[in-house]
């Protein structure tokens, strides 16, 4: 006849015994917690703001870009040809000089076709730096105007008491600009000795 404190004895070899409930959480490990969702909540809101961060930097750096690339096509624009015009202002010089070099006698008691000859000349100075203009190079005419050591080279100093110190009397060699940028300073000579100019 068994006995019934028997049936709770193992022996040592024998597995303990557990309830059905003890089983499924050891085989699966310890229970897993839910995720505290304002944690969650906190990593997406940072994760979110570092994303329109960069969303915003990458935009920035776009609409610079494109600013830049319009400046930079603009200038091309204006200043392609800035070399170009430099080399013709030579040939600019050159007839200026030619013209300057006949005399106002001699012009007035010249033949008609020397008198042609002479407004031919003229007529191509002027239509050559009437063509420059279109381009956007202009002469600069400082001549009675305040010295401005951006847009002149003074050579030498007049004494002139009767204008402000300071004032272009008299132009050696023209100067141009292009656009807004200077591409030869005129060559002056200013006065000196006049009342001060007061910037």
């Amino acid at each position: 006849m068994n006995d019934p404190k028997a049936e709770n004895v193992r022996s040592p070899n024998e597995a303990p015994a557990f309830a059905p409930s003890e089983v499924g959480a050891s085989a699966a490990g310890a229970p897993q917690a839910e995720p505290d969702p304002f944690k969650v909540l906190e990593a997406l809101q940072v994760e979110n703001a570092e994303l329109k961060d960069k969303t915003l930097r990458t935009l920035a750096d776009m609409e610079n870009l494109r600013r830049r690339t319009e400046r930079e096509v603009s200038d091309a624009k204006i200043y392609g040809i800035a070399s170009f015009a430099r080399d013709m202002l030579t040939f600019v010089d050159n007839m200026h000089r030619a013209l300057e070099a006949v005399p106002a006698e001699l012009r007035e008691q010249a033949d008609p076709v020397l008198k042609t000859f002479i407004e031919g000349i003229e007529l191509t100075e002027r239509d050559f730096i009437s063509r420059l203009v279109r381009f956007g190079v202009k002469k600069i005419e400082p001549l009675g105007k305040k010295f401005d050591p951006n847009m002149q080279e003074a050579l030498f100093e007049i004494p002139d008491e009767t204008v402000p110190s300071g004032t272009v009397l008299q132009v050696v060699e023209q100067g141009f600009s292009i656009g807004d940028r200077v591409l030869r300073p005129a060559k002056v000579g200013v006065s000196r000795g006049g009342p001060k100019t007061i910037n």
